[in-house]
């Protein structure tokens, strides 16, 4: 068993408010098994000299698409599954690259390419999959053109093939079985309209009570539990009245919502970057005027929310929801949500509070006796600079994730 003997660090430890000196860390395996404030005894273990640099947690992204490799989603439409995994292989190393060594998947990624990554044939984060998104008729996981009377074949339309369509309870029920059945970690659901689909209005309620009340007692059935798109303050209480866990987006949420969330020991994944980045460049890749509307709508409540969830006290995971070409913009999230948070606010959503979303506890976003050993070395201390965690990675002189090096510039 590889054994990794880390020294000569200051160790960013997310549960503590500044940099950590005169420690030493040992990884076994694919754990961390020692962090001392004494020199550790490891005879025989590879000696990584980490130069005066940062040592953190592997960072976590709680809301990717991996699958949802186009802007404009009409372009999944003739993609054979084939080229749509092959394109996923190459966004979710970028991911890695930049230092995210755990990923959300909420919708489209299937246990297929979550086990190519378990089993080392791709290079990418760990992966906690939804599987097919699920909405109604008419909401935003509908993906068909008005002249479209029934749904495509999953073949050859990888559209299709990331989002299902369920109506009444009966059925749904069944999707969040057939989900389960399929290996998802969590299951997906879609309860307001949603900007990069053509058809709903931003404030439509999606799935009625009693359809979220099966879906979240199917899953907790199967120990899964449920995420819910959700933008308004009505869409994010009645997820919270039927027992949902996670809200995704949550960009207009009130106060009285937010309350409400906290009450049910509930978390928001916020996503900025995403809207920043469809309103610079989305136009370019063939997203439409009706959906750039709709993306300024939301835009603004962006930052707001994050200072209402903080009011509230509802924990905030980091998220970012980039589709396609857009995904090269992941780390931007840090320094935007910079304009109204602290440096180690933003680093506990995307590893301690991350990890709370994945329900990993104390295994990762952590630097743990017993953690996976998910490490980043960083060129400086990201406390001082955010940005030090974007540039596609250049700043991260070491990236391992599972005892394994992914990349590593120190001798």
């Amino acid at each position: 068993m590889t054994t990794y003997h880390f020294k000569n660090f200051s160790m960013l430890d997310p549960d503590h408010d500044e940099l950590i000196g005169g420690r030493e860390l040992l990884v076994e395996g694919d754990r961390i098994r020692e962090v001392s404030d004494k020199p550790v005894k490891a005879a025989g273990a590879d000696v990584v000299d980490c130069g005066g640099r940062t040592l953190m947690p592997g960072l976590i992204d709680s809301h990717v698409h991996v699958f949802l490799s186009e802007v404009f989603l009409r372009r999944l439409e003739d993609m054979p599954l084939t080229l749509m995994t092959a394109r996923s292989a190459v966004l979710m190393k970028a991911m890695l690259d930049r230092g995210f060594t755990s990923v959300r998947d909420t919708g489209g990624a299937d246990w297929g390419i979550k086990s190519a990554v378990d089993q080392g044939l791709v290079a990418g984060p760990r992966l906690f999959i939804a599987g097919k998104a699920i909405g109604p008729t008419g909401g935003h996981s509908d993906g068909r053109r008005r002249t479209d009377p029934g749904t495509r074949c999953h073949c050859c339309n990888a559209l299709a093939y990331t989002m299902g369509i369920a109506d009444g309870v009966t059925e749904v029920r069944r999707a969040v079985r057939e989900e389960m059945r399929q290996g998802c970690d969590q299951v997906k659901i879609m309860l307001s309209g949603g900007v990069a689909s053509p058809y709903d209005p931003l404030d439509s309620l999606q799935f009625s009570p009693d359809e979220i009340g099966a879906a979240v007692e199917e899953a907790q059935a199967f120990g899964r539990y449920v995420c819910a798109h959700a933008y308004t303050p009505e869409a994010i209480t009645r997820a919270a009245h039927a027992g949902v866990r996670t809200i995704e987006h949550g960009n207009l949420i009130d106060e009285a919502s937010a309350r409400l969330m906290a009450e049910k020991n509930m978390l928001l994944i916020a996503n900025l970057v995403a809207y920043y980045s469809m309103k610079e460049k989305a136009a370019e890749f063939g997203m439409t005027g009706e959906m750039l509307e709709k993306n300024d709508l939301v835009i603004e409540g962006a930052l707001r929310s994050l200072e209402i969830c903080k009011r509230a006290g509802v924990p905030v995971a980091f998220g970012t929801d980039l589709l396609g070409q857009l995904q090269v913009d992941q780390s931007r999230e840090f320094s935007l949500r910079s304009r109204v948070l602290k440096p180690i606010e933003i680093i506990r959503s995307a590893t301690t509070i991350g990890a709370r979303v994945v329900r990993r506890e104390g295994k990762l976003g952590c630097l743990k006796p017993g953690a996976f050993a998910d490490l980043l070395v960083v060129d400086g201390n990201p406390l001082q600079s955010l940005e030090l965690l974007e540039g596609q990675g250049r700043h991260l002189s070491v990236i391992m994730k599972g005892g394994r090096f992914h990349k590593c510039r120190l001798s």
